[in-house]
């Protein structure tokens, strides 16, 4: 199965999206930002705990499909200035199952990664 890859998601999500299926997700790293801009297309989503970086063949995580997304701009208090504005991004998943990469292909910044689907007792996450 193919999906796009959101890297560096907190363990405490994935633990919480493994215990209620849906879940709705607030990104502001700006490479997951665009990841999920790409994702429309394809619908599905791998999130891991791992940097960018570290995701590689053998990388675990979770396969999610994505229900709703919605970007909007904040606007944030700043030191240096009166104010920043960031764009976050909401996307609401349904969790698929649990998943291992066996193939990463980078398209630009955007990690698009062929996964295969596992069984619980075959995961090592943590």
């Amino acid at each position: 199965m193919e999906a796009i890859t959101l890297a560096g998601i907190a363990r405490r999500v994935l633990d919480e999206l493994l215990r209620s299926p849906y879940k709705t997700l607030e990104l502001r790293s700006a490479r997951n930002v665009i990841a999920l801009e790409r994702a429309r297309e394809l619908g599905r989503v791998f999130l891991t705990y791992e940097t960018y970086q570290d995701v590689t063949i053998g990388t675990e995580g979770l396969l999610a499909e994505i229900l709703r997304l919605e970007s909007m701009e904040q606007r944030i208090p700043w030191e240096e200035s009166d104010e920043r504005e960031m764009t976050v991004c909401r996307a609401q998943v349904r969790l698929l199952g649990l998943g291992r990469i066996v193939e990463v292909k980078k398209r630009n910044t955007v990690l698009v990664v062929r996964v295969r689907e596992m069984l619980p007792q075959e995961m090592d996450i943590g």
